[in-house]
């Protein structure tokens, strides 16, 4: 087998050799021996993980997403996010519908006006909160962006048009807002670039959020579904940075399109209105004493 020395692995994965031969000591990295004053490492040896320490509202997720606990925080969260985001965005289905379908996976009393699509893709927002919740600990990358799109926008007229590319970047150039956004032959770099800011951060707070968001927006990498996926991407790196996620609910959405349209110029509009629903949020767990 073939060796290689500290100062070598540490080339290897960016780290301190102090660091290297920590892990070795602990024995950290399998396989690693001392010889005289000498670690000799495999070549072929990963670096240790680490464990992420998860907040008590991802763990408590998680419990609850797995015994498929009615009634709890996972309950009010999944109907919650789901009827609001997919409201924004021009769903006809009210709350009730929404807590009907997802209680009973079956439909209660539709009108004339109800749109298949509709239903769909409140199955399908469901499903992608629990990739959130799965995925949560995860390093954030455009394989997981595109994997909740997919998820999405499955199964819907949409994903039966030939233009429409399900679950991965747009083909066809749009706009939002009467502006246009990144053009689809550069929408991979721009999102790239993006993930590689945001992953240089070292502790993740309220506004390095918000503005990961807001260049999503900009970007529009899809053709259609941004704000939702948009949405679920702040619900996710909420839950990873340890901070209290929220919902944009129907009354707030006005002034979150404005925080949003103004960010760079006035960033106050979308941290005022985020921060009155993070308010929101926080009496939901209030009232299920999970701690924040």
């Amino acid at each position: 087998m073939e060796y290689i020395s500290v100062k070598q692995f540490a080339e290897k994965y960016g780290i301190s050799e102090r660091t290297a031969r920590n892990y070795c000591a602990a024995g950290k990295i399998t396989g690693s021996f001392l010889m005289g004053k000498t670690w000799n490492i495999p070549a072929d040896a990963l670096l240790p993980i680490k464990k992420k320490k998860i907040s008590p509202l991802l763990s408590r997720l998680r419990e609850e997403k797995d015994c498929r606990l009615k009634g709890g925080i996972y309950h009010r969260t999944q109907i919650d996010l789901t009827y609001n985001s997919n409201h924004i965005e021009g769903s006809r289905l009210t709350k009730e519908q929404t807590r009907y379908i997802f209680e009973t996976n079956t439909l209660d009393a539709t009108t004339e006006n109800t749109r298949i699509d509709d239903i769909i893709e409140t199955v399908n927002h469901f499903r992608c909160i629990d990739y959130i919740i799965d995925h949560a600990t995860d390093k954030m990358t455009e394989a997981h962006i595109k994997q909740l799109h997919r998820i999405l926008k499955s199964n819907t007229s949409d994903s039966q048009k030939s233009w429409f590319a399900v679950g991965d970047y747009k083909r066809l150039a749009n706009e939002v807002g009467g502006k246009d956004t990144t053009l689809p032959e550069e929408v991979h770099q721009r999102m790239k670039e993006l993930l590689s800011r945001y992953h240089t951060i070292k502790a993740t707070n309220f506004d390095d959020i918000l503005n990961f968001h807001v260049c999503f927006e900009r970007i529009h990498p899809f053709q259609d579904g941004n704000g939702r996926i948009g949405r679920l991407l702040m619900f996710w790196q909420c839950l990873q940075s340890g901070i209290v996620p929220f919902i944009i609910t129907e009354d707030l959405h006005l002034f979150y399109y404005r925080g949003i349209q103004e960010w760079g110029h006035i960033n106050g509009y979308l941290h005022d209105t985020c921060l009155t629903a993070q308010d929101q949020f926080k009496v939901s767990l209030d009232y299920f004493k999970i701690k924040y």
